[in-house]
């Protein structure tokens, strides 16, 4: 079965950076699109960045100009960055990975800003 793993989010202030990853146990070029989702506490999850087989970037207008998106494909690895962070990014960070009708999940990460 598909694993995502996922590094650990952590803590940061506002307008600080924090960079997670989550690495895949099969080639990146199986997906059609890796994306992170994240989840404030108590709300529903929301599509915050993607990326597509062809190097198409998505980003949400909440994250836009601020996160990054990224992949590694030798290291079968993607990357989001997070810039000039918000109390409002709080949220658990989920790697997702999707081709055809299958779709995959990682274990999700912490991430925390305070103002």
């Amino acid at each position: 079965q598909v694993q995502l793993v996922e590094s650990e989010g952590g803590l940061a202030q506002a307008g600080g950076s924090i960079g997670v990853s989550c690495a895949a146990s099969v080639s990146i070029f199986s997906f059609d699109r890796m994306a992170w989702y994240r989840q404030v506490q108590g709300k529903q999850r929301e599509l915050a960045a993607s990326m597509t087989s062809s190097g198409s970037r998505m980003y949400a207008d909440s994250v836009k100009g601020r996160f990054t998106i990224s992949r590694d494909n030798a290291k079968n690895t993607v990357y989001l960055r997070m810039t000039n962070l918000k109390p409002e990014d709080t949220a658990v960070y989920y790697c997702n990975a999707q081709s055809g009708l299958y779709n995959y999940w990682g274990q999700g990460t912490q991430v925390t800003v305070s103002s």
